[in-house]
This record gives structure tokens, sequence and C-alpha cells, in this order.
């Protein structure tokens, strides 16, 4: 029997350059797939994994959610660093049981976490 498996993320946006090159700069990706000039825009890692799809099409703020991780050390670089890429937060970090958490809007209003867990 088959099983369903993840293979990318894909966010409808108006915007796929921009939003696109938004979470490429959080994340270190690199674009390794277009179609369309700007209809459809895949990012990769390193290693040539594909992780993230952009797809022009309707956009609801807030329909997305994902979570990013980051060594507990690097918590507050890594959160300043997605400020200054034009990200917003959407209430103050805080410490939970599990590590620290921020939470975040992307430039077009998607929610998005930085969680750094404890070891």
């Amino acid at each position: 029997m088959s099983r369903t498996s993840f293979d990318l993320i894909t966010i409808d946006t108006p915007r796929t350059d921009f939003l696109g090159e938004f979470y490429a700069s959080v994340l270190g990706l690199q674009e390794s797939e277009r179609e369309d000039g700007d209809r459809w825009i895949v990012f990769s890692d390193a290693s040539g994994v594909r992780r993230l799809g952009f797809q022009r099409g309707a956009h609801k703020s807030g329909c997305v959610h994902l979570d990013f991780s980051c060594e507990v050390e690097d918590f507050d670089v890594e959160r300043s660093r997605i400020l200054s890429l034009g990200a917003t937060e959407t209430r103050e970090p805080r410490v939970e049981s599990y590590g620290r958490i921020a939470n975040f809007a992307d430039p077009d209003g998607n929610l998005f976490d930085l969680c750094a867990y404890n070891k």
C-alpha cells in the first residue's frame, strides 16, 4: 500500500517573486524551478531538496502557518534577521516549556513562528 508523503509546501500569492525571495532569504534557499515567468517558483535547499513553492493565485492572509526552528543560542539573532527582512511580530516573543518562540506575519500577512527547542 502506498503512503502519502510530504513533498512541498505551496503558498498561493499574487507576489510570487517577492514572497519567494523573502522566504528564500529567511531559510537560505535557492530558486530551483520556474514556470511561466512568475506563475510557479520552487526554492530548494543546498542539497537540492525542494522545500517551498510559490504559485500565483488568490490569496487570503492567515491561511498558511509555517513553523521554523533554530538553535536556542541563535534565537535572538535569527529573530532580528527575520524582522529585518520585512516580517512583523504578531505578539511578544516568549519562553515556553519546550523553548523560545516568536510569532510573525510575512509581508503578505501569512503567519509563521520561529521556535528554538530545548534539547
